[in-house]
């Protein structure tokens, strides 16, 4: 009975009996902006001011663009004054100070993405964070610091700013600084 059918009655029926919607994948997000969904508008909506970035004072760069991914340079908590946080968490600091100085990070490494690619719109995802806490030998709330840095990048970028993540603590880190993050975004 297969071999009267036509190729176009063929076609019909297999498409038919298919499902071509693709198959749904846990881990991806749209990458397609919804009205709202306005970064640069958003940054003002939460009264945040990007800081200025100088020029890194070794031989390194902000940002290195590879394909879609984006790395950025390990940053260091900076107030708007230019003055850094510094000290150890569990002795010098507490885990709020520590979450604030690892919120300081967040605005740097947005800083460094807009000026990598220009409009952090261009974001479709904060990809991994590696968060580095100069902390005493027996403090152990590393995640709970980190969290400053990983909640700002949620309030910014919804849910394209989850993001898989490391939050380890260090014996010391450069300047004394309280907090170090290194981010990965994938971009447009």
């Amino acid at each position: 009975m297969l071999k009267k059918l036509t190729l176009p009655l063929l076609l019909l029926l297999f498409l038919g009996c298919t499902d071509n919607a693709p198959a749904p994948d846990a881990g991806a997000l749209p990458t397609t902006s919804r009205a709202g969904d306005d970064v640069e508008a958003r940054l003002d909506t939460l009264n945040i001011t990007l800081p200025t970035l100088g020029v890194p004072q070794a031989n390194y760069v902000h940002a290195v663009r590879t394909g879609d991914l984006v790395f950025l340079a390990g940053k260091g908590p900076t107030r708007a004054d230019g003055t850094r946080v510094t000290g150890k968490l569990g002795q010098d600091l507490t885990v709020e100070e520590g979450y604030a100085a690892a919120r300081l990070v967040g605005l740097q490494q947005l800083a460094a993405l807009k000026l990598a690619v220009g409009d952090l719109n261009k974001v479709r995802r904060i990809v991994k964070v590696h968060g580095m806490v100069n902390a005493a030998p027996d403090f152990t709330d590393h995640s709970k610091v980190i969290n400053g840095f990983s909640d700002l990048m949620v309030e910014v970028f919804g849910e394209k700013g989850k993001h898989a993540r490391a939050a380890v603590g260090m014996g010391s880190l450069p300047g004394g600084i309280a907090v170090e993050i290194e981010v990965i975004a994938e971009v447009e």
